[in-house]
Protein backbone atom coordinates (compact mmCIF):
# COMPACT_ATOMS: atom_id res chain seq x y z
CA UNK A 1 0.00 0.00 0.00
CA UNK A 2 1.67 3.24 -0.77
CA UNK A 3 1.65 6.69 0.53
CA UNK A 4 1.62 9.88 -0.62
CA UNK A 5 4.28 11.53 -0.21
CA UNK A 6 3.44 15.13 0.61
CA UNK A 7 5.66 17.65 -1.88
CA UNK A 8 8.13 20.16 0.30
CA UNK A 9 6.73 23.80 0.86
CA UNK A 10 8.24 26.45 -1.28
CA UNK A 11 8.43 29.87 -0.43
CA UNK A 12 6.32 32.15 -2.71
CA UNK A 13 8.06 34.17 -5.08
CA UNK A 14 7.77 38.07 -5.04
CA UNK A 15 8.54 39.97 -8.42
CA UNK A 16 11.41 42.98 -6.85
CA UNK A 17 11.23 46.00 -9.29
CA UNK A 18 14.51 46.71 -10.41
CA UNK A 19 16.23 49.98 -8.89
CA UNK A 20 16.25 52.87 -11.45
CA UNK A 21 18.52 55.52 -11.29
CA UNK A 22 16.00 58.09 -11.66
CA UNK A 23 14.01 56.54 -8.54
CA UNK A 24 17.48 56.80 -6.87
CA UNK A 25 18.78 60.24 -7.93
CA UNK A 26 15.22 61.52 -6.97
CA UNK A 27 15.68 60.05 -3.36
CA UNK A 28 19.16 61.85 -3.17
CA UNK A 29 17.66 65.13 -4.28
CA UNK A 30 14.79 65.16 -1.64
CA UNK A 31 17.52 64.10 0.60
CA UNK A 32 19.81 66.91 -0.07
CA UNK A 33 17.21 69.93 -0.57
CA UNK A 34 15.79 68.75 3.22
CA UNK A 35 19.13 69.40 4.31
CA UNK A 36 19.23 72.51 2.44
CA UNK A 37 16.26 73.92 3.64
CA UNK A 38 17.49 72.86 7.48
CA UNK A 39 20.65 74.90 6.88
CA UNK A 40 19.20 78.00 6.01
CA UNK A 41 16.77 77.78 8.44
CA UNK A 42 19.43 77.31 10.88
CA UNK A 43 21.67 79.85 9.51
CA UNK A 44 18.57 82.27 9.26
CA UNK A 45 17.98 81.97 13.43
CA UNK A 46 21.70 82.13 14.35
CA UNK A 47 22.91 85.23 11.91
CA UNK A 48 19.45 86.94 13.53
CA UNK A 49 20.75 85.87 16.82
CA UNK A 50 24.09 87.34 16.03
CA UNK A 51 23.07 90.06 14.70
CA UNK A 52 20.70 91.12 17.55
CA UNK A 53 23.75 90.63 20.31
CA UNK A 54 25.42 93.31 18.05
CA UNK A 55 22.74 95.34 17.78
CA UNK A 56 21.63 95.28 21.31
CA UNK A 57 25.84 95.58 22.80
CA UNK A 58 25.95 98.85 20.48
CA UNK A 59 22.85 100.39 21.66
CA UNK A 60 23.88 99.88 25.30
CA UNK A 61 27.31 101.63 24.35
CA UNK A 62 25.52 104.66 23.09
CA UNK A 63 22.93 104.37 25.80
CA UNK A 64 25.74 104.30 28.89
CA UNK A 65 27.87 107.44 26.72
CA UNK A 66 25.32 109.47 27.19
CA UNK A 67 24.13 108.58 30.26
CA UNK A 68 27.90 109.62 31.81
CA UNK A 69 27.52 112.48 29.36
CA UNK A 70 24.27 113.43 31.42
CA UNK A 71 25.65 112.98 34.94
CA UNK A 72 28.90 115.23 34.03
CA UNK A 73 26.91 117.60 32.25
CA UNK A 74 24.74 117.74 35.78
CA UNK A 75 27.68 117.83 38.30
CA UNK A 76 29.32 120.65 36.10
CA UNK A 77 26.08 122.99 35.88
CA UNK A 78 25.21 121.71 40.13
CA UNK A 79 28.79 122.74 41.38
CA UNK A 80 29.54 119.03 41.25
CA UNK A 81 26.35 118.18 43.03
CA UNK A 82 24.15 115.79 41.22
CA UNK A 83 20.16 117.00 41.21
CA UNK A 84 17.78 114.18 41.91
CA UNK A 85 14.93 114.44 39.49
CA UNK A 86 14.20 116.25 36.40
CA UNK A 87 11.30 114.28 35.54
CA UNK A 88 8.78 116.32 33.71
CA UNK A 89 4.91 115.53 32.91
CA UNK A 90 4.09 115.60 29.29
CA UNK A 91 0.50 115.73 29.93
CA UNK A 92 1.58 118.94 30.20
CA UNK A 93 0.09 122.57 31.90
CA UNK A 94 1.47 125.84 32.01
CA UNK A 95 4.12 125.51 34.90
CA UNK A 96 5.32 122.81 32.65
CA UNK A 97 8.23 122.55 30.46
CA UNK A 98 7.20 121.34 27.05
CA UNK A 99 9.58 118.29 26.09
CA UNK A 100 13.19 118.81 24.76
CA UNK A 101 12.98 118.12 20.76
CA UNK A 102 16.29 116.18 19.62
CA UNK A 103 18.56 118.02 17.23
CA UNK A 104 18.12 116.68 13.51
CA UNK A 105 20.10 114.32 12.43
CA UNK A 106 21.98 113.23 9.26
CA UNK A 107 20.62 110.48 7.19
CA UNK A 108 22.30 107.22 8.94
CA UNK A 109 23.11 109.01 12.24
CA UNK A 110 22.19 106.81 15.23
CA UNK A 111 20.68 109.67 17.43
CA UNK A 112 18.33 107.77 19.75
CA UNK A 113 18.28 104.28 21.55
CA UNK A 114 14.83 102.47 22.01
CA UNK A 115 13.61 100.35 24.92
CA UNK A 116 10.59 98.28 25.32
CA UNK A 117 10.40 95.62 27.83
CA UNK A 118 7.54 93.88 26.09
CA UNK A 119 10.20 92.95 23.51
CA UNK A 120 12.19 91.13 26.35
CA UNK A 121 15.36 91.34 27.61
CA UNK A 122 18.37 92.59 25.82
CA UNK A 123 16.06 94.42 22.95
CA UNK A 124 17.49 98.02 23.00
CA UNK A 125 18.22 99.26 19.71
CA UNK A 126 20.11 102.01 18.14
CA UNK A 127 17.90 104.20 16.01
CA UNK A 128 19.64 106.35 12.43
CA UNK A 129 17.65 108.26 10.83
CA UNK A 130 17.00 106.96 7.26
CA UNK A 131 15.09 103.52 6.25
CA UNK A 132 17.12 101.99 3.94
CA UNK A 133 18.57 98.39 4.05
CA UNK A 134 21.98 100.17 4.85
CA UNK A 135 19.83 101.32 7.94
CA UNK A 136 17.55 98.62 8.77
CA UNK A 137 20.35 95.89 7.94
CA UNK A 138 22.90 97.51 10.09
CA UNK A 139 24.74 95.45 12.37
CA UNK A 140 25.03 98.35 14.75
CA UNK A 141 21.53 99.72 14.45
CA UNK A 142 18.80 98.03 12.87
CA UNK A 143 15.91 100.85 13.52
CA UNK A 144 15.56 103.48 11.32
CA UNK A 145 13.52 106.58 11.43
CA UNK A 146 11.02 107.71 8.21
CA UNK A 147 12.99 111.25 7.17
CA UNK A 148 10.35 114.04 7.25
CA UNK A 149 8.43 112.53 10.04
CA UNK A 150 8.92 114.23 13.83
CA UNK A 151 11.67 113.56 16.45
CA UNK A 152 10.93 112.33 19.94
CA UNK A 153 9.17 114.41 22.23
CA UNK A 154 7.73 116.95 19.11
CA UNK A 155 4.28 117.14 18.66
CA UNK A 156 3.51 114.90 15.69
CA UNK A 157 4.27 111.17 14.72
CA UNK A 158 7.84 109.88 15.69
CA UNK A 159 7.98 107.21 13.17
CA UNK A 160 9.99 104.59 13.32
CA UNK A 161 10.89 101.04 11.23
CA UNK A 162 12.52 97.82 11.95
CA UNK A 163 12.57 94.08 10.72
CA UNK A 164 10.78 91.48 13.02
CA UNK A 165 12.82 87.81 11.53
CA UNK A 166 16.03 88.78 10.07
CA UNK A 167 18.89 91.69 10.63
CA UNK A 168 18.23 91.61 14.23
CA UNK A 169 15.13 91.66 14.24
CA UNK A 170 14.13 94.82 15.83
CA UNK A 171 10.65 94.48 16.37
CA UNK A 172 9.91 90.85 16.44
CA UNK A 173 7.62 90.57 19.30
CA UNK A 174 5.70 93.74 18.14
CA UNK A 175 2.40 91.16 17.74
CA UNK A 176 2.59 90.89 21.64
CA UNK A 177 2.32 94.56 22.61
CA UNK A 178 -0.54 95.30 25.05
CA UNK A 179 -2.54 98.06 26.32
CA UNK A 180 -0.14 100.78 28.51
CA UNK A 181 3.43 98.90 27.31
CA UNK A 182 6.33 101.44 27.69
CA UNK A 183 7.87 102.23 24.88
CA UNK A 184 11.08 104.25 26.28
CA UNK A 185 13.06 106.37 23.45
CA UNK A 186 16.64 107.62 24.72
CA UNK A 187 18.59 110.98 22.83
CA UNK A 188 21.80 112.34 24.14
CA UNK A 189 19.66 114.96 26.11
CA UNK A 190 15.95 113.06 27.27
CA UNK A 191 14.33 110.02 28.64
CA UNK A 192 10.89 110.17 26.67
CA UNK A 193 8.04 107.13 27.69
CA UNK A 194 5.54 106.44 24.79
CA UNK A 195 2.49 104.55 26.41
CA UNK A 196 1.33 101.96 23.66
CA UNK A 197 -2.16 102.22 22.12
CA UNK A 198 -3.25 100.47 19.29
CA UNK A 199 -2.04 97.87 16.60
CA UNK A 200 -3.63 98.60 12.98
CA UNK A 201 -2.33 95.91 10.21
CA UNK A 202 -2.31 97.87 6.60
CA UNK A 203 -0.63 97.25 2.84
CA UNK A 204 2.64 97.89 1.99
CA UNK A 205 1.48 101.24 0.68
CA UNK A 206 -0.57 102.70 3.50
CA UNK A 207 1.69 105.52 3.78
CA UNK A 208 -0.78 107.59 5.70
CA UNK A 209 0.79 105.74 8.73
CA UNK A 210 3.48 107.82 8.61
CA UNK A 211 1.47 111.74 8.78
CA UNK A 212 1.49 114.13 11.65
CA UNK A 213 -2.21 112.35 12.15
CA UNK A 214 -2.18 109.25 10.99
CA UNK A 215 -4.39 108.52 8.01
CA UNK A 216 -5.39 112.30 8.61
CA UNK A 217 -2.54 114.55 6.81
CA UNK A 218 -5.66 117.21 6.12
CA UNK A 219 -5.27 117.58 10.31
CA UNK A 220 -2.92 119.96 12.34
CA UNK A 221 -1.35 117.38 15.22
CA UNK A 222 -1.98 118.10 19.08
CA UNK A 223 -0.54 114.75 20.21
CA UNK A 224 2.74 113.72 20.49
CA UNK A 225 2.80 110.18 19.68
CA UNK A 226 4.85 107.70 18.38
CA UNK A 227 4.62 104.99 14.76
CA UNK A 228 6.34 101.88 15.11
CA UNK A 229 5.96 99.72 11.79
CA UNK A 230 7.47 96.13 10.62
CA UNK A 231 6.44 93.08 8.07
CA UNK A 232 3.65 91.07 8.53
CA UNK A 233 3.52 87.66 8.85
CA UNK A 234 7.03 86.34 10.13
CA UNK A 235 8.60 85.78 7.34
CA UNK A 236 6.61 87.81 4.79
CA UNK A 237 6.62 91.18 3.22
CA UNK A 238 2.62 91.31 2.59
CA UNK A 239 1.32 93.58 5.03
CA UNK A 240 2.60 95.80 7.58
CA UNK A 241 1.95 95.85 11.02
CA UNK A 242 1.61 99.02 13.20
CA UNK A 243 2.05 100.15 16.65
CA UNK A 244 0.78 103.21 18.02
CA UNK A 245 1.80 104.78 20.98
CA UNK A 246 1.31 108.76 22.83
CA UNK A 247 4.04 110.50 24.77
CA UNK A 248 3.15 109.98 28.38
CA UNK A 249 5.94 111.94 30.35
CA UNK A 250 9.65 112.67 29.59
CA UNK A 251 12.99 113.45 31.97
CA UNK A 252 16.42 115.30 31.03
CA UNK A 253 18.93 113.18 30.43
CA UNK A 254 20.58 114.32 33.88
CA UNK A 255 17.61 112.61 35.61
CA UNK A 256 19.16 109.48 34.22
CA UNK A 257 16.25 106.41 32.77
CA UNK A 258 12.92 106.68 34.01
CA UNK A 259 12.40 104.44 37.31
CA UNK A 260 10.70 101.75 35.52
CA UNK A 261 13.27 100.31 33.58
CA UNK A 262 16.20 101.80 35.64
CA UNK A 263 17.01 98.51 36.77
CA UNK A 264 17.39 96.77 33.45
CA UNK A 265 19.43 99.98 31.88
CA UNK A 266 21.57 99.52 34.73
CA UNK A 267 22.30 96.13 33.52
CA UNK A 268 23.17 96.69 29.88
CA UNK A 269 26.83 96.48 28.78
CA UNK A 270 27.65 94.43 32.22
Amino acid sequence: MSKDVAEPATAPTTSRRPVSLIGVLGELLLTAGALVLLFLGWQVWWNDAITGAQQSAAASDLSLAWQEQGRADERASSGGEEDGDGARDAAGGAAVDPPVEASAPVYGEAFAVMYVPRFGDDSQRTIAEGTGLDVLNDVETGVGHYEGTQLPGAVGNFAIAAHRSAYGGGMHEIDRLRLGDGIHIQTADAWYTYRFRDLEYVTPDTVGVLAPVPHRPDLAPTDRIITLTSCNPLHSTAERIIAYGVLESWRPASAGPPDEIAAAVAEWGR
